[in-house]
């Protein structure tokens, strides 16, 4: 079969399969994305029965919902998986081909780009975005320059001016969070405005990073109140007069750097500091939950609880992924191979479980290969949304396969921090690179880890790619491409044929009541065009 009919019938596939029943607008539930950071697929207790560390929250989600073992973010590090999630959109389409934002980087959201909030909003959601935002604002700054704090560690911020471009202009009602944990300013920001002003300076050795603070800004006090207005956004919504379904996005700063769990976590799992903080970040978890059945909306919230990419692999006391193996015999990444940036498997594969009870069965697992950005597209076929074609270009219609039911998806790409890709068709994955590996040596997998795990050297830097087969090898052990040319040869076409045509999902063209510039203003650049790509193909290490 050549590539032009291979692409017509995954075209044809999603276009089929897309076209499922939107629920009765009657019956529309509330919305709440849990989004952890940085959290591995083996840290969670019901996805690594070897895990050191207890998460009895998560463990009775999934008791009470449905357990994904195939779910993807679309970057391996989180200002790209973030923009997948809020967009539908590959991440490499947009500016950002490598990397994430540096501190006080501009909005990566196209200002025209149609969002997942404003998509739900328009189907009258209240909308709200609490914790971790790193995609980016416009800050107002005292020279004209751009914003920075690099000089002598001072900041030519103006912090008495709103800050534009934010998540209220992307589709949000409302905002409450701090950009990057580790990342000035370090204060909360509600809105468009900080929370106070920070005039004092950071402590590299708390935060990595120097920058304008808060006096007292204390890592310890993030997360606690950020579950704190989360649980009062769930009250609030139960208690309103006019009650509107609500869209909650809450993205945690935990278990990211710095580690920083509360006295009562500290020294309560098997997995260090680390494993406190992801046992205080099923807490968090068990305080939504429990806000739910108090407020009496548990029976109508449809509740994912996933993380943005995988585990690091280094924190702050030179203990990540690799290190908790030895110190502690946990390994975050469960049995799959790579972390946090990696294109292999470990750097955005990541837990997924969905809660709706009466809709999502119960006690459920679920092998249904996804995407974060197959989010938007679903939650459209929910809501009655009828997703205009230069929108959520990469996200196709699975909310059958939320409700329990297997959908049979199209390839799809997954990027490491570098941008390269990795295709997924079916049980094979296909890596653009000679290895996976994005993390640089000697940090990233050592050779210890490599004899423990039985990986085969051949393959990592000899070949242009690498080619696995996770039904028979999840762990990515053994590089399939010498005997699989022919497979090769047709899914580096179909990467290009991605590329080509701006998007992997194709919809009918139809207009709809939601407009794609909901949040253009004259003047401002689009940002991104249907031609953006991808890295280098076959990227070199």
């Amino acid at each position: 079969m050549n590539l032009k009919r291979l692409f017509t019938v995954f075209a044809g596939l999603g276009i089929l399969c897309g076209a499922v029943r939107a629920a009765e607008p009657s019956v529309r539930p509330n919305i709440i994305i849990i989004l952890a950071d940085d959290l591995g697929y083996g840290d969670v207790a019901c996805y690594n029965p070897e895990s050191k560390i207890a998460t009895p929250n998560l463990n009775r989600l999934a008791r009470e919902g449905l357990r994904f073992t195939d779910a993807h973010a679309a970057s391996a590090v989180c200002t790209p998986s973030r923009y997948g999630i809020l967009t539908g959109r590959y991440p490499w389409r947009s500016r950002l081909k490598r990397g994430v934002l540096s501190p006080w980087g501009a909005t990566l959201i196209e200002s025209n780009r149609l969002t997942l909030p404003a998509m739900l909003r328009a189907q009258g959601y209240t909308t709200a975005a609490i914790g971790k935002w790193h995609l980016g604002w416009h800050w107002p700054t005292l020279d004209g320059q751009p914003p920075s704090s690099r000089t002598n560690h001072h900041s030519n911020v103006d912090f008495s001016r709103p800050i534009t471009d934010g998540p209220t202009t992307r589709g949000f009602d409302t905002y409450f969070g701090t950009d990057v944990p580790n990342y000035p300013p370090f204060c909360f920001i509600e809105n468009d405005h900080t929370v106070g002003n920070p005039t004092a300076l950071s402590n590299p050795e708390d935060f990595n990073i120097s920058g304008p603070a808060l006096p007292g800004w204390r890592a310890v006090n993030i997360l606690p109140e950020l579950t704190r207005r989360a649980v009062r956004c769930v009250e609030d919504a139960a208690q309103a007069k006019n009650p509107r379904p609500l869209f909650l996005y809450f993205a945690l700063t935990s278990p990211h750097y710095p580690i920083a769990p509360v006295p009562e976590f500290v020294g309560k799992s098997g997995a260090g500091r680390y494993g406190d903080y992801v046992m205080q970040t099923d807490w968090v978890v068990g305080q939504i939950a429990d806000a739910l059945r108090r407020t009496g909306l548990a029976d109508n919230t449809l509740l994912i609880f996933t993380s943005d990419n995988g585990p690091e692999m280094d924190d702050e006391i030179g203990i990540g992924a690799f290190e908790r193996i030895q110190k502690f015999d946990h390994a975050s990444m469960g049995s799959l191979r790579g972390v946090k940036r990696d294109a292999w498997e470990g750097g955005h594969r990541e837990p997924f479980i969905v809660r709706w009870p009466g809709h999502a069965p119960a006690g459920k697992v679920s092998e249904q290969f996804l995407i974060f950005t197959d989010l938007m597209a679903s939650f459209a076929a929910l809501t009655g949304s009828t997703l205009p074609n230069d929108a959520a270009e990469d996200s196709f219609n699975l909310l059958p396969a939320l409700l329990g039911s297997k959908v049979a998806r199209p390839p799809g790409v997954m990027v490491g921090i570098s941008g390269k890709p990795a295709l997924r068709q079916g049980d094979w994955v296909l890596i653009a690179g000679p290895t996976g590996r994005e993390n640089p040596l000697p940090r990233g997998e050592p050779e210890w880890f490599r004899q423990l795990r039985g990986y085969t050297a051949a393959g990592d830097g000899n070949v242009s790619c690498q080619l696995f087969n996770l039904r028979e090898d999840p762990g990515q052990r053994t590089n399939r491409v010498a005997t699989e040319g022919e497979r090769v040869k047709a899914m580096l076409a179909l990467l290009q044929q991605y590329q080509r045509a701006g998007r992997s999902v194709d919809r009918p063209s139809q207009s709809s009541g939601v407009k794609s510039s909901h949040a253009s203003r004259a003047g401002e650049s689009t940002g991104g065009s249907s031609q953006a790509g991808l890295a280098d193909p076959v990227d070199s290490e």
